[in-house]
């Protein structure tokens, strides 16, 4: 608890010093880019008062509350990414009709790719392959299932068994989800319009040199 004594004595300042935002102020509610999880802590107390107001005041009536009530969550959730912290409470707020506890929260920050809308490694695998063509214009869930499936090969999701391709796909999936958790924008790539001259087949040659390009460009070597 070393390491965390100077970010609880940073919450229990800030609290002391600067009131909750209240429903009136513009800054209630930011992002939490580019600031620490002290900064985190108390926007989420501030989304909490926003969002369950009375019950908000009565949990927290008592002088100091508060405060010890901060230091509590900021020492359970320290294993967490400040914007996972806050997508996480903003996805249990919508869920959840009463002040959501601790245990509630860490559960959401554990469903990481379920905060960032991302499908899990087997529904992702599954809808990969039973999509249809044009792929790049099914219906995706996410568009990082499309490119695990164009890293993995359309023809291997195909004819090759799930014990042989999952393996493979779920690691390319994971590297793009770890991307898209890091801001990284993900988009479909939408075929050119036909030449007006039919340009023979590439060779395997080529086509391989292709795909080592694709994979250089997202970083997944």
């Amino acid at each position: 608890m070393k390491e965390l004594n100077p970010l609880l004595n940073q919450v229990a300042r800030r609290a002391s010093a600067t009131p909750l935002p209240s429903a009136s102020r513009p800054d209630a509610v930011r992002s939490s880019q580019g600031h620490d999880r002290v900064d985190v802590i108390n926007q989420v107390f501030a989304e909490f008062e926003l969002a369950y107001h009375n019950q908000f005041h009565k949990a927290y009536a008592q002088e100091g509350s508060l405060a010890l009530a901060k230091k509590y969550w900021l020492g359970c959730l320290a294993d967490y990414p400040p914007d996972i912290i806050l997508r996480a409470v903003r996805k249990v707020v919508k869920t959840l009709e009463f002040l959501p506890t601790v245990a509630a929260v860490v559960s959401a920050c554990e469903d990481t790719t379920g905060l960032y809308g991302l499908p899990d490694a087997a529904s992702a695998y599954q809808e990969a392959c039973l999509a249809t063509e044009p792929r790049y214009a099914y219906g995706w869930s996410h568009p990082a299932v499309y490119h695990a499936g164009v890293l993995t090969g359309w023809f291997e999701l195909a004819s090759q068994t799930r014990q042989e391709v999952f393996p493979v796909f779920s690691y390319y999936y994971a590297l793009l989800c770890r991307q898209v958790m890091q801001g990284k924008a993900l988009d479909l790539v939408h075929p050119k319009a036909l030449p007006e001259q039919v340009q023979s087949p590439l060779s395997p040659a080529e086509n391989k040199a292709r795909l080592v390009a694709l994979k250089a460009q997202f970083g997944l070597n």
